[in-house]
């Protein structure tokens, strides 16, 4: 069943873009954390980056793997200044700078939407 969703979902991401940005998570780190780790391994992260990368390459689709350390949940995707304090449990991005208030998770797709890999494509 995972095999499948995991097919139908890069399946639809490089039939509907040209670019696709990911991120090169630290997934080992991330299973030591007790609480998550189930979660993070059913996710199946190295067989969906793996797919998504044979499928955009017979597509002619461009993946760019934004470097672990992009501070996509970070940085406002508004004013782009960097708060380092935000924790895995703040769900809500709240810049004090701009008063920007966003799901945590929009506010880190924006970033990569901006990221500086995608300026030479």
């Amino acid at each position: 069943m995972r095999q499948d969703a995991l097919h139908k979902l890069t399946t639809r991401l490089v039939r509907k873009f040209s670019v696709i940005v990911i991120e090169d998570l630290n997934v080992r780190g991330m299973l030591r954390n007790g609480g998550l780790a189930k979660a993070i391994s059913d996710m199946g992260f190295y067989e969906f980056r793996r797919q998504l990368g044979y499928k955009a390459r017979i597509s002619g689709v461009r993946v760019i793997i934004a470097d672990r350390w992009f501070p996509s949940s970070k940085r406002c995707s508004a004013c782009g200044e960097k708060h380092p304090n935000l924790t895995l449990s703040d769900r809500t991005f709240v810049c004090p700078a701009y008063s920007l208030r966003i799901d945590r998770d929009l506010n880190a797709a924006r970033n990569l939407e901006m990221y500086p890999g995608l300026m030479a494509a």
